[in-house]
């Protein structure tokens, strides 16, 4: 084990009015879109108003020379559980300590965007010490799916950790031949039901998969805390459909996230190029990937027949092109930045940086970037205990971040 010192490492300033006081100025994006041709569905789905909350923070340092960190969860302790891709975890103590890797895990499938992913902390923890993580299977030679696991977290005098009597409870089926397009993100709903994100695996026969209901690929799901399907899930009973699925027509879930009042499940997914995308994902609903998208193909051309719409399918409440390459996701909704409560802050890949959204209800009305100055590729994005964000920055030599008050 080695200690990491928590050091500043760098301050942003940005401009003083915060957003209930700034006039709407221009979009933040300004790069031609890729869907030349295409209109947003309604005012402000895509480039809103850059609106500025007006913010001084500094950068921290919390832990450094991790292997592309994906997925981080708070204990009740205070303490940070952290996923790294390749198939480690590890808890970063209060005083900056950083764990051994986590012994017991599953084995995983760490190739392409495959790897341990997300996490999630169980509800009743303090009884029953139940962590759950999403990680890539192999469960044949070339094919794989998305599959979680729990196990309770022991962790001894010394600080040496290890999961005890792991269950894996959910498969993703069927299994395809990619390594590619796995979602990951868990989130436990209030009522103690746990949505699972998933994607389309990235090849043919999983984009038309989306659409099929007797698949799990291109679906969110929700599943019961031991893995079996929730009585009143929208398609239990019926024919020819996966109990398990929520809702269908999903490319890549990788942000996702309960609203702090409301409590619905807030979700972002990777568009192809162009089309990234904020959803409010509700029972039953189609969202209608590949049928209709915002953005092209990489290669150029539409997608499908090139619609943006289409009766019975569900319109992003926000997208962006060019992409921004979303991942984390987390409300804000704490004391220490007073101008940021109420923001949906999104993780930016591409963008290399943090979005914030100014938020009406379940509308966006402004958009922000932040972090800029720290030209990292930011995986995962939560709200601490202390009310500080914290951030993963995804690459070889993976740092945890966390921003706080400058001064």
């Amino acid at each position: 084990m080695r200690r990491l010192l928590f050091t500043a490492t760098v301050a942003a300033l940005v401009s003083a009015c915060g957003p209930t006081q700034a006039a709407p100025g221009a979009p933040v994006e300004t790069r031609a879109a890729n869907g030349k041709d295409q209109a947003p569905a309604f005012t402000n789905q895509t480039r809103a108003p850059e609106v500025k909350a007006g913010v001084e923070y500094e950068v921290t340092t919390v832990a450094e020379g991790l292997s592309n960190p994906w997925g981080l969860a708070f204990l009740p302790d205070g303490k940070l559980l952290v996923t790294e891709k390749p198939g480690r975890l590890r808890i970063v103590g209060l005083d900056g300590v950083l764990s051994e890797p986590v012994e017991g895990l599953p084995a995983v499938y760490g190739k392409g965007q495959g790897g341990l992913l997300g996490l999630a902390i169980d509800p009743d923890f303090a009884r029953n010490g139940l962590i759950y993580w999403s990680f890539a299977e192999n469960p044949a030679e070339k094919m794989t799916n998305t599959a979680v696991a729990r196990g309770k977290l022991v962790v001894a005098a010394d600080g040496k950790a290890r999961v005890e009597a792991v269950q894996v409870i959910y498969h993703q089926a069927p299994a395809l031949e990619s390594v590619q397009h796995y979602g990951g993100r868990l989130v436990f709903a209030r009522d103690g039901k746990l949505f699972v994100t998933q994607g389309d695996r990235s090849v043919l026969p999983g984009r038309i998969q989306s659409q099929k209901m007797d698949s799990g690929i291109g679906k969110l799901v929700r599943i019961n805390s031991d893995g079996a399907i929730p009585k009143d899930n929208p398609f239990v009973g019926k024919a020819g459909v996966r109990p398990e699925i929520w809702s269908f027509g999903h490319r890549n879930i990788q942000g996702a996230t309960l609203h702090p009042t409301t409590g619905k499940l807030w979700t972002t997914e990777h568009g192809p190029r162009g089309g990234d995308e904020l959803n409010i994902p509700a029972a039953g609903k189609d969202y209608g990937w590949p049928t209709i998208t915002y953005g092209i193909e990489y290669q150029g051309g539409p997608i499908g027949a090139g619609l943006t719409a289409k009766e019975g399918m569900e319109q992003p409440i926000y997208y962006w092109d060019p992409v921004i390459a979303t991942s984390g996701l987390a409300f804000y909704d704490a004391d220490l930045f007073p101008k940021w409560k109420g923001s949906l802050f999104v993780g930016g890949l591409a963008a290399k940086s943090l979005t914030r959204l100014t938020l009406d209800g379940e509308k966006v009305v402004g958009e922000e970037r932040i972090a800029t100055e720290l030209n990292e590729r930011i995986r995962d994005v939560v709200v601490g205990p202390d009310g500080a964000l914290y951030i993963a920055t995804d690459s070889a030599e993976g740092r945890i971040l966390k921003l706080v008050p400058k001064g």
